[in-house]
Formats: C-alpha cells, sequence, structure tokens
C-alpha cells in the first residue's frame, strides 16, 4: 500500500463528552482539528485530531458494535485503556499547558537514559498520555 503522508496506525479514543475532549486535545497537547463530523445536534460525532503527520481519531462513547469493544477509564477503575505517547519539540511548555489546565501529572517530567525529555499525564476524560521530545525516527534503525 502506498502511503504518500500520515501514520498506517491511527489510534482511536471515546470520550464521555467528545466535543470537550476535542477542544482540549488541540488546546492542551496541540493538536489541529483535521476532520471534524458532526451528527443534527451539532455534537461530535467523529473527530479526526491532527499533529505532523500523526492523527487520533475521536469518538463519543456510544453504544455501538465498536463502543461496545471498548471500555472507559471510568469503567476500569481509572486505568488506562491504552497508552499514547505524543513527539513534541519542548516538553515543558506542554507540562505548563497541562497544569494551568489541571490536568493530573501522573509521572513528573524527566531526562530519559535513552535520550529526550518527557512527562505522563491523565486527560479529564481518563486518557493516559505521555509527552515527550525523544522521536523514534530520529534514532538509528528508526
Amino acid at each position: 500500500m502506498e502511503r504518500t503522508k500520515g501514520s498506517p496506525i491511527v489510534p482511536g479514543l471515546r470520550y464521555r463528552d467528545a466535543d470537550a475532549a476535542v477542544r482540549e486535545l488541540c488546546a492542551v497537547l496541540g493538536f489541529a482539528e483535521h476532520n471534524v463530523f458532526r451528527g443534527e445536534d451539532g455534537k461530535v460525532m467523529h473527530a479526526e485530531l491532527s499533529m505532523g503527520s500523526g492523527v487520533v481519531m475521536v469518538a463519543p462513547a456510544l453504544d455501538s458494535p465498536w463502543g461496545r469493544l471498548m471500555k472507559l477509564p471510568e469503567e476500569v477503575g481509572g486505568f488506562g485503556t491504552q497508552g499514547m505517547y505524543v513527539v513534541v519539540p519542548d516538553a515543558d511548555a506542554v507540562l505548563a499547558r497541562v497544569e494551568k489546565a489541571g490536568w493530573e501529572v501522573l509521572i513528573p517530567i524527566t531526562d530519559q537514559a535513552y535520550g529526550g525529555r518527557d512527562f505522563t499525564c491523565r486527560d479529564p476524560g481518563g486518557h493516559v498520555w505521555s509527552v515527550g521530545t525523544y522521536d523514534p525516527w530520529a534514532t538509528a534503525g528508526g
């Protein structure tokens, strides 16, 4: 399969309030709205948020065939249901936005032995995000 841009792996997350999730992920982590599809009531039914050549899909927590395969963090004791890592040029700047927005910082910002500086946080929907400067594509073999 020939690709001209973007990643062939696109994670998807469900949120109780997908509209709020789109706003927060853009404002705090730096995503941009790539495509946002809304229902007749104006609410987000499916959103594609981009950062560089990557995309994450955001959807509301609905009773659907796909939705029945997933659990929200609140439904599993607050544990993450998948991990997300976002490569950024300045992890400290993103951390400042995370703290200002009131997101929970789970692992403090740390310089890693393998290179890069990162931290881990939880968004208001309960999803766990690691944010750092380590770029696997910039390393040997990447």
